[in-house]
């Protein structure tokens, strides 16, 4: 029997292409049902898988640069495969990794909200449900029967559109095939993002271009082997599968967290 190896799903957002334009969130929200509420001012009461942050180089005008940072779900696989930092701490095993495919779960009718796994998590990318989500009449009828309506109580968050795999998947085994070409599974972000800053696909497959842009050293915990990628909070070890592109280096010091005096002037 043919043996499938494993696979890291994984992407590389190329920062100095984004503009912040807020697509890959919008689409984000329509393809995995993620609610809204009618006020969106509380940022704290909002859910969001994907959001879009806005930095500076801290210098005056005219020196002033700006670069937009969009945040999904990093999937940590942590300094062991599955130790991720949220996984670590779920009393109720509602979160898992995937050593399959290196995605880390988010399992609805196990979590009682706890939030454990939002102390946890470094990137701040787990929202919790305050409320039911309310759709506007008629809007119903548009929400994506693949993925399910999360009820209040429970924290959710990006899966890299698990749902998709599943389906293209399905569609392969159909076809007599185990393995699925680069196209066949993508995250809604990555097709919706009108720059082509978001890349996404296997980090173990060497014909894949997030494989070829990322150029990640799994001897060293998937630590990037070119000098213009970078992953949020490196130094932290978390291990994170989305990687990050920019020629600036006010920037990949930035999303390591140095400090001010240690940015390069």
């Amino acid at each position: 029997m043919e043996q499938v190896k494993d696979k890291k799903f994984g992407m590389v957002i190329d920062l100095d292409k984004c503009t912040g334009c807020g697509s890959c969130m919008v689409a984000c929200m329509s393809e995995n049902n993620v609610p809204f509420r009618e006020d969106e001012t509380d940022k704290l009461l909002s859910v969001a898988w994907m959001r879009v942050y806005k930095m500076t180089n801290r210098k005056p005008y005219p020196d002033t640069e700006v670069c937009y940072f969009p945040r999904p779900c990093m999937h940590c696989e942590g300094q062991h495969s599955g130790h991720s930092p949220c996984v670590s701490v779920c009393p109720a095993v509602a979160t898992d990794y995937s050593t399959a495919t290196g995605i880390v779960s988010q399992i609805y009718t196990r979590c009682f909200g706890c939030r454990y796994c939002m102390a946890a998590c470094p990137y701040h990318a787990r929202v919790f449900n305050w409320f039911d989500p309310v759709w506007p009449h008629g809007m119903e009828k548009s929400l994506s029967p693949d993925v399910s309506v999360r009820m209040r109580g429970v924290v959710e968050k990006c899966s890299f559109c698990y749902h998709r795999y599943q389906k293209a998947m399905e569609k392969a085994y159909v076809d007599g095939r185990k393995e699925l070409e680069e196209n066949e599974y993508q995250t809604s972000c990555t097709q919706a993002c009108p720059a082509g800053a978001i890349t996404f696909g296997d980090l173990n497959n060497t014909h894949h271009e997030v494989y070829k842009i990322a150029q990640p050293d799994h001897k060293h915990h998937g630590k990037s082997k070119n000098p213009k990628v970078f992953r949020l909070l490196e130094r932290l070890g978390t291990n994170p599968k989305v990687y990050y592109l920019s020629s600036r280096k006010w920037v990949r010091q930035l999303g390591d967290n140095y400090r001010p005096d240690e940015i390069m002037k």
